[in-house]
């Protein structure tokens, strides 16, 4: 993508830059490169992507071909698209995210689903999220359930901005309160409710695991959302340690983890005296998600 190029020939049209950038994201080992070429063109141009196919042969303007430049440069160097074109979407929304902010994936959703199992469409039910992040899951159940009240906690200030900015977005600042500080301990500090379900995407690597990661994960994305001691989990206990003293009876808990660590789980919420611990599969077939019912 030269400046110094100006024959007819060389003039950079939208399906040469698709074409091009398709190539060279493949020599880095980037996944779907064809499509990454395309979200990063139409963030580029600020238009659809579905607009790119109707200007195949129009030419870029500069301003275009140096955001495009820098956006390629960005994603060789293995930077999460999501933090390049500040948007992600999940469960059918977009949510804004940023260096700072663990990226939604497509397996939390699995948790989104079973905590909207748990929550009542008709009767008014409250939330607590560990975690927030970008504030996706706590969005999405508030955006879900009508009557659902949440409360989430954090201990990033990047999160808060971030979260705040999709609560706005998203149109539930009556639903959804943002607290900043640390787990279920700064959810009690802010509020005396008791809760009809806890739900966390907490950090669930083991520190040996970080080196493993795909580039985008273990060069951007904040250890400190992966990282939980030496087992993976150490938030999960303290979780499940706290959380009886905040549920509802008949309460219950959900959360995210490793597939390898599922079985752990649910001996843990056992010796704490939950009962009907539950393991679901993500879209993947992969355990993902266990869930347990308070009855104290």
């Amino acid at each position: 993508m030269s400046d110094t190029k100006t024959s007819a020939e060389d003039v950079w049209t939208v399906q040469r830059i698709l074409e091009w950038t398709t190539e060279f994201l493949g020599s880095k080992h980037v996944e779907s490169p064809r499509l990454e070429a395309e979200l990063l063109l139409a963030h580029a141009r600020s238009c659809p992507r579905i607009r790119l196919y109707t200007d195949f042969e129009t030419p870029l303007t500069d301003d275009e071909r140096a955001r495009m430049r820098d956006f390629v440069t960005r994603r060789a160097r293995r930077e999460p698209l999501a933090y390049i074109t500040g948007r992600r979407e999940f469960y059918g929304r977009d949510f804004a995210v940023g260096a700072g902010v663990l990226v939604p994936r497509p397996e939390t959703e699995t948790l989104v689903d079973v905590c909207l199992e748990r929550i009542s469409r008709t009767s008014p039910a409250t939330v607590c999220e560990v975690g927030f992040g970008s504030g996706c899951i706590s969005i999405t159940l508030a955006r879900q359930r009508s009557q659902c009240e949440v409360w989430a906690s954090d201990i990033s200030d990047t999160a808060m901005r971030f979260a705040s900015e999709n609560v706005r977005k998203h149109e539930v600042e009556s639903r959804v309160h943002l607290v900043a500080g640390d787990g279920l301990t700064a959810i009690a500090m802010a509020t005396d409710a008791r809760f009809d379900g806890i739900v966390s995407n907490p950090p669930y690597l083991r520190q040996d695991e970080l080196n493993t990661l795909e580039p985008e994960v273990r060069k951007f994305e904040s250890p400190e959302a992966l990282v939980s001691g030496e087992d993976g989990l150490d938030l999960v206990r303290e979780l499940i340690s706290t959380a009886p003293k905040m549920l509802k009876h008949n309460g219950w808990m959900a959360l995210e983890v490793d597939p390898a660590q599922c079985l752990s789980v649910v001996r843990l919420f056992e010796a704490a005296g939950f009962t009907n611990a539950t393991i679901h599969k993500d879209l993947n077939r992969s355990d993902r998600v266990v869930e347990a019912t308070w009855n104290g």
